[in-house]
């Protein structure tokens, strides 16, 4: 059974938000999905809440649920540490507190990474016109994605999926299945043909409530790589070239960056640090990071995937999310764990100090 402190499925994750964010006194605003409900029947909603000063000359944003069913774990660091605990009043008279909390409601409802249209919301922030083609992927697709039959053929996927790593390499191989890709609507990482619900979603709170501010911190919440519960802060950018150096010092020598190959994650396209960074200004100071909270070792993750992927090519949604295959992605992606639990909500406390600490420390003048 889910712990005191972590919410049992989407909608007791949202009531638990709402609930600690009119109690901190925030000031909420919620977005609808148009056309779907979740499993209980229920609408769903991507929600904002935000606390501090109208003009904030300083701003720390959390993210939780871009990748749905990771939202178990963002929606914990969200509520039980930022409200509940009161640390999103820790910033001081001059620094904002913007929540954004399941940002892909359909993935979280679900209990699927991606959302209703089978898009990776992480990989859906291009320009749809041109997208970056992710030829490697072609040569993967057919080993990891199947259809039909009576089970997942587990066992076989795994082994097509240890032939290819084998003969790709380990880096090459991660690269080509999570880059990013946008020519297999049925298959992993797939970025979409359009800006998704998601995507139009935080652009538009980017432009209502993020663009103008003159210090950005911005935290993505994700469970999945890396060692268990370790919370790697992975360097996404900024558009001054001292972003890096920044972040280093906040975060310290932990913090990694993909495109160095020091981070569990390797580059991938389109993610949301890129919405923030091209919505701003120009003259704002951004220092994004994904905060990623490992759980099971890489294969074991990809052979989940592969299995949700398989799941709801082979059942309607209201018969997969019930469906003991499910089982596979939440010990991927949202374990039932407690020590693991503790040991994550420990973390955030730690990173989100670290960001507040920061942002402290930055010039208040705009830049």
């Amino acid at each position: 059974m889910p712990s005191p402190s972590w919410p049992a499925d989407y909608a007791h994750a949202r009531a638990d938000f709402l609930a600690a964010a009119e109690a901190a006194g925030a000031a909420l605003r919620a977005f609808r999905l148009p056309g779907h409900r979740g499993p209980d029947g229920g609408p769903l909603y991507a929600d904002t809440a935000y606390l501090g000063p109208t003009a904030p000359a300083k701003l720390l944003v959390t993210v939780s649920g871009t990748h749905g069913i990771e939202g178990f774990c963002g929606s914990a660091c969200q509520t039980r540490v930022l409200l509940e605990e009161g640390r999103a009043r820790e910033g001081g008279r001059d620094t904002g507190v913007l929540l954004v909390h399941a940002l892909n409601p359909y993935g979280f409802a679900y209990l699927r990474r991606v959302n209703e249209d089978n898009v990776d919301v992480n990989r859906n922030f291009v320009d749809h016109r041109d997208p970056p083609h992710n030829d490697a992927y072609d040569q993967v697709h057919p080993a990891l994605v199947q259809r039909g039959g009576g089970s997942f053929p587990a066992r076989e996927t795994a082994a097509r999926a240890l032939a290819l790593r084998d003969r790709l390499g380990p880096a090459v191989f991660q690269e080509a299945v999570t880059r990013g890709q946008y020519r297999h609507p049925d298959g992993l990482f797939y970025g979409g043909l359009a800006p998704a619900f998601s995507h139009r979603t935080l652009r538009r709170v980017v432009a209502e409530r993020i663009a103008g501010v003159p210090h950005i911190a911005y935290i993505d919440l994700h469970t999945g790589l890396g060692e268990r519960a370790l919370g790697e802060p992975i360097f996404r950018g900024g558009r001054d070239a001292g972003a890096h150096d920044r972040a280093r010092a906040w975060y310290g020598p932990a913090l990694t960056a993909s495109e160095a190959g020091t981070s569990s994650s390797t580059p991938i396209v389109g993610n949301t640090a890129t919405a923030v960074a091209s919505g701003l200004r120009g003259h704002e100071e951004l220092t994004a990071i994904t905060l990623e909270f490992g759980t099971l070792p890489g294969p074991e993750v990809l052979l989940a995937l592969c299995a949700d992927n398989w799941l709801h090519l082979s059942r309607p949604p209201a018969a997969a999310v019930r469906d003991p295959a499910k089982d596979l992605i939440r010990a991927a992606f949202a374990p039932e764990d407690d020590t693991w639990r503790r040991a994550v909500l420990q973390r955030a406390r730690e990173v989100f100090d670290q960001a507040f600490k920061g942002l402290a420390g930055s010039d208040s003048q705009v830049m």
